[in-house]
């Protein structure tokens, strides 16, 4: 633990009275997300030799049988047309990945995991869930239940504030 980073929400304790709640709670769950994605990119790296950007398609794919739309893609992403068209690319490369255009309309790219990149990523999903539990093992089932029931007011807050702010 001595060799990971000084994150913001230490730097913040440092002077915990220059921060509302508010701030210390949006730093402590950046911190925690942080340090759970910096291990599983680590990981699916060492194990899998694939990025956590591919491994994340991959898993928008895998709820989609029948392919999806580059563009839902990037909407359920996050991320540019061009961010995941690069990482289709490379899935497309190594056979993990088809790409098709949509019958009614050609400008439309739709994707789907092949056979193969099925098969990959269930082997990936089952390890990725072994890891998270491994991290989380620490915290009791119910209060596991008590975050996630706080989280879902915290989304929903955060929704509003996007939606109609004042």
């Amino acid at each position: 633990m001595d060799n990971l980073p000084l994150d913001a929400e230490t730097k913040a304790l440092e002077a915990p009275h220059d921060h509302k709640d508010e701030l210390r709670l949006w730093l402590r769950l950046l911190t925690c997300t942080t340090l759970v994605e910096t291990e599983i990119r680590g990981r699916l790296r060492v194990q899998f030799e694939v990025t956590l950007p591919r491994f994340d398609l991959m898993a928008q794919l895998e709820k989609a049988p029948d392919g999806m739309a580059l563009g839902e893609v990037s909407r359920r992403m996050m991320v540019s047309n061009g961010n995941v068209t690069g990482l289709v690319d490379r899935l497309v490369e190594n056979g993990h990945v088809a790409r098709r255009a949509l019958p009614a309309d050609k400008r439309v790219q739709v994707i789907s995991l092949t056979p193969e990149g099925r098969s990959e990523f269930a082997r990936m999903a089952i390890e990725h869930e072994a890891w998270i539990a491994e991290m989380f093992a620490g915290v009791s089932p119910r209060k596991v239940g008590m975050l996630l029931d706080l989280l879902g007011d915290l989304k929903r807050s955060v929704r509003k504030a996007i939606e109609d702010p004042t």
